[in-house]
């Protein structure tokens, strides 16, 4: 599970690095964070589907990189927490919407393989990368909105970014143990 969740790295230090107008360097370090993620877990036996949130990664700090140096007085640069969280959020919702949750093959590398075609198996992946979706929506519109109203609110942002990403992260844990308990009663 740990390791797994070596796949928000990038993320998180972009979080770190890129505050104020040091989303330029946020962005460079959270696309250098995500290529040694790839490769390290690659060259571990990962495959791709269970990297989405690495390769994401990659696509969103290239883009990040090019807009940040081309543009660093950028009307966006205020809303790097809020713009994290919205693609997070749409490469949540487009996983769903191909029916590739993206905690597929996440959950494939946990389970054992005579359960990974059943109907169960995939709703529950649907469901939990239904609500990290659902999370990273209500951050990335939260952050937003306080961004906007209230630039400097620190604690704010940051119980927002915790919150976000604490539930459905304890939801991940709990919820295949609590259907796997219904089933057997």
């Amino acid at each position: 599970m740990i390791r797994n969740l070596l796949g928000f790295l990038p993320w998180i230090v972009y979080a770190v690095v890129a505050t104020g107008d040091e989303w330029r360097y946020g962005a460079l370090a959270g696309l250098a964070i995500a290529a040694v993620v790839i490769v390290a877990d690659r060259r571990a036996g990962k495959k791709w589907d269970e990297m989405v949130i690495e390769s994401s990664a990659v696509v969103f700090f290239v883009v990040t990189a090019l807009i940040s140096f081309a543009a660093p007085d950028s009307p966006l640069t205020p809303y790097g927490p809020a713009l994290v969280n919205a693609w997070l959020a749409l490469t949540a919702w487009g996983s769903l919407a191909v029916r590739r949750p993206f905690t597929l093959g996440i959950a494939r590398s946990m389970a054992p393989p005579e359960v990974w075609q059943t109907p169960l198996f995939y709703r529950v992946n649907a469901v939990i990368t239904s609500v990290w979706g659902a999370a990273f929506t209500v951050a990335a519109l939260s952050l937003a909105l306080l961004l906007h109203g209230a630039p400097h609110a620190t604690a704010a942002v940051i119980a927002i970014k915790v919150l976000t990403f604490a539930a459905p992260a304890v939801f991940t844990a709990r919820y295949p143990r609590t259907v796997a308990a219904r089933r057997a009663v």
